[in-house]
């Protein structure tokens, strides 16, 4: 059914004159679907095919993209309703090809308006799929203690019934009673009474142990070589996310009478993939990789960036080799569509039906084709064309002629500016200056003192609205883009004189807001200025005035959000990595600034040597003033540090703290950082009194407490530095604290440590500090020494996702818990393994110290060249207290059964 058109509609008293909410055909996107469906369907048959595989590229992924409100939700809704049988589907796509046999389509609004967490997105699936009345024995057992472990006490049956979302499903209560199958088939083959039950303990390990050795290979589970790994993690969400891998597997084992496509329609794809905190995406992608014998129809605001390479690190699998069809220039489906561009047919479609008037299309058929060729496809355009068409026929009292039309984009917006008020005008081109506005900030940017012709303006069509967003307007990118074109004709066009004098007065705006989220602690609003501020000072070769401060401001809280700017002309809409060009008009210190940020924030994403790199041309274009040269120069010595470049790091570092400036404290902590690497504790405990709140005091005296083997001085040190964060509103510097509290802890008391990781986690949740995650990684190391195998490999893949981002620290702790680790179980041979494996992370004097702490903790005499460190009471007394905690740990373990 038709809906009306409110916008359309209230703008008449005719009521003869309907306008509805049309949905375009698409007949080209349903096209892409049926192809993808067929081809997903062609794999997943052919006998060279193998679910299990985890290495090859991935070819099911579609993906619709386009600008808000260009009909992507309703493109979705049809698809899921057609793929269902629905009636509600348009009646004139065609059926799908009877070759691909049954299709089991599931849509899931990833919206954060609809909360749907990742765990129902799980669960959604597993639903959908009971319509084939067969358990999913792999993915129904480990579901089973997924649930039990999250949901103790609570019934799935139960929750699926009360539950909303999951009542729409016919199938939903149909899902326990698999399940409780699925479990007694397993119970029956291990010969145990009624079901599992719960899988912890022993029962657990049964299960595992008979998986492994292959007693179950003549039931269903005996060929899922990776469930026993999964049933023995940790069953959290992360977790969760693998167990697509059995659900895609317990498909793949459905006799071919029985099996069907499943295809899954994600929409909304923006409210996770939002390019700055990947979390949830990340598990998305991971669903999509570990099920290839499904297909994912993603429709979004942006288009996939999963081809891209330099995500590596924030996602899974990234890059061509991984995702050929979502690659720029795939021509096979499925692969990614930008939405938005209409045939001519379904233009006509849309025109004939959005205005009629006594049943017959208001608009005439000249107009109609004259508006249609103009358009290119583009539905903002037909919209801008309606509501136009609208206006001049209320106006007139008769259809305009399709003169009126006869006009390309940017015209079109030329003449929507007739129909604003001058000072309407004159905040439009304002506001195009700036990527979000608001009320306050547009009335400023246009010089006015009143708010009247912003809040005017903010109500026309063509401006979105976000109310959510630090700056709730913003002008739709077609618009925005088009604005400076059509202005060049306009009779009030602006000269380049007030086109600077605007973003003059934008800039200094921005300045204001800046000082206000400042003081409040609003994170999203400074950074929001600072993305604003870089551009336009960078555009217009304006002074970086207050940008100095917000610079400062963005780095001293350890949260590292992207600083990315388009290329200098293009709106805003993502951002590349900022270049440093050392000559020519783009050759300014906003650039440069810019540059530098950019850098320092991409640093936990990359290898670090990229990083210093860049601060190295930074620095040597000399674009930035004194004022700000310490900035590039204190992260290129943390640089050079994380690479093991130990001088260097310390000249830089004594170069920034002699200049006195506002890094000094940060390079004071910086040198005694370093000598603790070499062992020079004294020095550092000395020292370290002079460093202030500002110089992180508290950290840096957890860092040495810790090493001596006193964990309770050091985790109350850490403790002191993270409240004193948290008072300030540092939460990056805070969560920091957190993890290396988390990382002392968890050598002395377990339960203890595991509540501190807990909550380091949860403090470095939607961040992106590299360091801090691996140290948080490495305290789950030292939490589980000595309570079984498997530690040296896990430690394995610590120091070598260490070593491709150049954290050397982070590489030499993951080692010394390997030694910590065969010190508690007395394992000669493996501690000397382990010591083997420590000395790679040994530069000189650097890292020494924990080499010898690896003697020191078992009662043995350290190598005779081995460099020693200068203990702060003495050798005897620290390896007293090392030996103390790996008795300790013994002891524990002992009494926990481990």
């Amino acid at each position: 059914m038709s809906r009306s058109d409110l916008r359309a509609l209230f703008r008449s008293n005719n009521q003869s004159l309907k306008a509805v909410d049309v949905f375009a055909d698409r007949e080209n996107e349903w096209a892409a679907v049926a192809r993808s469906i067929t081809a997903r369907a062609a794999e997943a048959r052919d006998p060279a095919f193998d679910v299990e595989d985890l290495e090859s590229p991935r070819r099911n992924v579609l993906t619709f993209y386009g600008v808000g409100g260009i009909g992507k939700t309703s493109l979705s809704r049809q698809i899921a309703e057609h793929l269902a049988g629905d009636d509600h589907g348009p009646r004139q796509w065609p059926p799908l090809d009877p070759s691909v046999g049954p299709v089991i389509p599931v849509r899931l609004d990833l919206s954060t308006q609809a909360g749907l967490g990742f765990e129902s997105v799980m669960l959604a699936l597993r639903v959908a799929v009971a319509s084939l009345g067969r358990p999913m024995t792999a993915f129904d057992l480990a579901f089973h203690r997924y649930w039990a472990h999250n949901h103790p006490g609570e019934p799935l049956e139960e929750y699926l019934r009360r539950n909303t979302f999951f009542s729409r499903f016919s199938t939903s209560l149909s899902v326990p009673e698999q399940m409780r199958s699925a479990l007694a088939d397993t119970a029956q083959a291990l010969m145990m009474p009624g079901t599992l039950g719960v899988l912890v303990g022993q029962t657990l390990k049964t299960v595992v142990r008979s998986l492994r050795d292959h007693r179950l290979r003549s039931r269903a589970l005996g060929g899922c070589r990776r469930l026993p790994d999964l049933l023995e993690a940790e069953p959290d969400l992360d977790t969760l996310s693998y167990y697509a891998h059995l659900l895609a597997w317990d498909l793949s084992q459905l006799p071919a009478e029985r099996s069907a496509t499943l295809v899954v329609l994600l929409d909304t794809f923006e409210d996770i993939g939002d390019r700055t905190h990947r979390d949830a995406e990340r598990l998305v992608q991971r669903l999509a990789w570990l099920m290839p014998n499904a297909l994912f129809v993603i429709t979004g605001r942006n288009r996939l960036q999963w081809d891209d390479d330099r995500l590596e690190g924030q996602l899974d699998w990234v890059g061509t080799r991984c995702w050929p069809l979502l690659a720029p220039g795939a021509e096979q489906d499925p692969r990614q569509h930008r939405i938005g561009y209409l045939s001519a047919e379904d233009a006509e479609r849309y025109l004939c039906r959005r205005l009629t008037l006594d049943e017959q299309p208001l608009m005439d058929e000249q107009t109609r084709h004259l508006i249609i060729a103009r358009s290119h496809g583009l539905p903002l355009y037909l919209d801008l064309a309606v509501m136009r068409f609208l206006d001049l026929y209320h106006q007139q009292g008769t259809a305009p002629a399709a003169a009126k039309f006869n006009h390309d984009f940017p015209a079109l917006v030329a003449r929507t500016f007739r129909d604003l008020t001058a000072p309407e005008r004159q905040v439009l081109r304002a506001v195009s200056l700036l990527d979000a506005f608001s009320i306050p900030l547009a009335r400023a940017a246009a010089g006015h003192d009143r708010d009247a012709p912003a809040m005017q303006l903010a109500e026309r069509p063509f401006i979105e609205h976000q109310p959510a967003a630090p700056w709730p307007y913003y002008l739709h990118n077609l618009v925005r883009s088009a604005i400076r074109d059509a202005d060049s004709t306009a009779e009030d066009r602006w000269s380049p004189a007030d086109w600077q004098r605007t973003a003059a007065r934008a800039f200094a705006a921005l300045g204001t807001e800046y000082s206000a989220a400042r003081a409040d602690g609003d994170r999203r609003k400074l950074l929001g200025c600072l993305h604003q501020g870089l551009r336009l000072a960078r555009d217009f070769n304006l002074g970086l005035d207050w940008l100095v401060d917000a610079a400062y401001a963005y780095v001293e809280d350890f949260v590292w959000e992207p600083v990315e700017l388009p290329p200098a002309g293009a709106p805003s809409a993502g951002g590349t990595p900022a270049v440093i060009p050392h000559s020519g008009p783009a050759a300014n210190p906003p650039t440069a600034l810019a540059a530098a940020l950019s850098a320092i924030a991409r640093r936990q994403r990359q290898h670090r040597q990229l990083t210093a790199d860049t601060l190295r041309d930074v620095l040597a274009s000399g674009l930035l003033p004194e004022s700000l040269n310490d900035l590039p120069a204190y992260f290129l010595a943390e640089c050079d540090r994380d690479l093991g470049r130990l001088q260097e790091s310390m000249d830089g570092m004594r170069r920034v703290a002699a200049a006195g400036g506002r890094l000094a404290p940060d390079a004071s902590r910086g040198m005694l950082h370093l000598a603790r690497r070499l062992g020079h504790f004294p020095d550092v405990l000395t020292a370290a009194a002079a460093l202030g709140r500002r110089g992180r005091k508290h950290r840096t005296l957890g860092d040495v407490w810790w090493s001596q083997g006193n964990i309770t001085r050091a985790c109350a040190s850490y403790a002191q530095g993270r409240d004193d964060a948290e008072q300030q509103g540092q939460h990056g510097e805070a969560a920091l604290s957190q993890a290396c509290l988390a990382f002392a802890a968890a050598f002395q008391d377990r339960a203890r440590a595991q509540e501190q990781i807990q909550r380091a986690e949860d403090m470095l949740t939607g961040g992106d500090a590299r360091w801090a995650q691996l140290q948080v990684r490495n305290a789950r190391l030292l939490r589980d020494a000595g309570a079984g195998p498997g530690l040296a490999d896990r430690a394995a893949a610590v120091v070598r996702e260490a070593e491709a981002n150049g954290l050397t620290s982070s590489a030499a702790y993951a080692r010394f818990a390997v030694c910590f680790d065969a010190a508690i179980t007395d394992s000669p041979q493996q501690l000397e393994s382990a010591r083997q494996g420590l000395l790679l992370s040994v530069q000189g004097a650097e890292f020494a110290y924990l080499l010898e702490l690896s003697y020191l903790m078992t009662g043995h005499r350290p190598p005779e060249d081995l460099p020693r460190a200068h203990w702060i009471d003495g050798v005897q007394e620290t390896g007293a207290r090392w030996r103390r905690l790996i008795d300790d740990r013994r002891a524990q373990l002992a009494t926990t059964g481990d």
